[in-house]
């Protein structure tokens, strides 16, 4: 491994992280919040959901009752009055179901003088759930379209038809208390009916889009997620005010920020990033084979969001996925190294954030009997990158505005 450009990596994802921390972003968003003279319930949902929740009480110094449902392991203490509860991402589980009627009965029956603070993150369409098909179809449906390599937005499309939260159905039960909506955005584009599956915002797909997804992956569906799929979304009828927090393009633009301080010549690529893993990891590589000459420290950034097409039973993720299938095309540059990783600290079912190859990953795991093509097919990043010292690990970081890819060369 090129110690040097492993440094520089891990200083890059440290940077970004801090950028985008929710704290700040939560509290400036809260100067334009009204509360009405009755009491003000705060739900937050998602990946960023302790920290959310956690800056937004410190900012108002009480609320009068809340919940907190965040993924498992990213609870970092107790809240004043809040109760905090961990579920399964990116499949809903049993916990993702009870802990979204727990938030259901804190809405139920608020009147107009109320206030609701609804904080949403990414993650939130699998972690705030109450499904109106039976959870194991829920769950089986969202396998397939995990595994197919269906993108963010067609899954939630399918996903609002599904849910009794979902598509602007959780605001119509908080009605008629007014809601106030801080959104951290993890989807290209900021499409707020998208993000977590747009609870409090009205959903713009049609009956038709749904239909059009799950023909196209060939869904599995029972005849009760048949006719959901084929229905038109209800119009919203409640008094929602959003701000939106953070972007992948904040992400970018930290990653830009602090290359450049290291001494690298940053170019942002794209922030709209949205292609197979591995294609935009051999992308990466082939941009720095084009430099190898150049005679300059370069880096290439890509925010965005990757997808995978699971074609084995191993662990990984897309970042780690994207990192490693850059490997055999920097094998022959001397001082390169591509490396991802998921904002949030979690990079698919795994406990690392992502992942890193340089000139030498491909060499040392040959040295050990594996190869990179063979890794792929069976989608084993993570254990190969284990390998090569190559796992990203910052362990959850209270923040989720999607990915940032890099491609470092030093050919000082």
């Amino acid at each position: 491994m090129n110690t040097s450009l492993r440094t520089d990596a891990d200083a890059i994802v440290r940077a970004s992280i801090r950028a985008v921390l929710p704290d700040e972003a939560v509290a400036r968003a809260l100067t334009e919040y009204r509360p009405g003279r009755g009491k003000t319930v705060l739900v937050s949902v998602g990946k960023a959901a302790w920290q959310m929740a956690d800056a937004a009480v410190r900012t108002l110094g009480r609320v009068d009752a809340g919940i907190v449902i965040t993924k498992y392991h990213h609870v970092m203490g107790e809240i004043p009055g809040v109760e905090c509860c961990e579920a399964g991402h990116p499949v809903p589980d049993e916990n993702s179901f009870a802990a979204s009627r727990r938030a259901l009965s804190l809405v139920s029956g608020l009147c107009r003088e109320d206030s609701v603070l609804f904080l949403l993150s990414g993650g939130g369409s699998a972690l705030f759930e109450d499904p109106l098909v039976p959870g194991e179809e829920l769950q089986d449906i969202t396998k397939q379209l995990l595994a197919c390599g269906a993108d963010i937005t067609e899954i939630n499309t399918i996903r609002k038809r599904l849910s009794a939260v979902k598509g602007g159905k959780f605001a119509a039960k908080c009605a008629p208390a007014r809601i106030f909506s801080i959104v951290l955005s993890d989807i290209l584009g900021d499409p707020l009916d998208m993000i977590a599956s747009g609870p409090a915002c009205q959903d713009s797909t049609s009956r038709e889009d749904s239909l059009a997804v799950a023909d196209k992956y060939h869904l599995s569906l029972s005849e009760r997620a048949q006719a959901l799929i084929g229905l038109d979304p209800p119009v919203l009828q409640a008094e929602v005010t959003t701000r939106i927090t953070g972007s992948v393009r904040e992400l970018t633009l930290a990653a830009a920020a602090k290359a450049e301080a290291l001494g690298y010549t940053p170019v942002i690529l794209t922030d709209q990033l949205c292609c197979e893993a591995r294609e935009a990891g051999s992308f990466l590589a082939s941009i720095l084979r084009s430099h190898a000459r150049s005679g300059k420290r370069l880096a290439y950034i890509a925010g965005g969001e990757t997808v995978v097409h699971f074609t084995g039973n191993g662990l990984g993720g897309r970042n780690q996925e994207l990192a490693l299938a850059a490997a055999p095309g920097i094998a022959s540059v001397p001082n390169a190294a591509v490396f991802s990783f998921g904002s949030d600290g979690t990079d698919g079912p795994t406990d690392a954030a992502g992942g890193y190859a340089d000139s030498d990953t491909e060499r040392e795991l040959l040295a050990k009997g594996l190869r990179v093509y063979e890794v792929l097919q069976n989608n084993d990043t993570y254990s190969a990158l284990r390998e090569t010292g190559g796992l990203i690990m910052t362990g959850p970081t209270g923040t989720n505005v999607n990915d940032v890819s890099v491609a470092l060369l030093r050919n000082d």
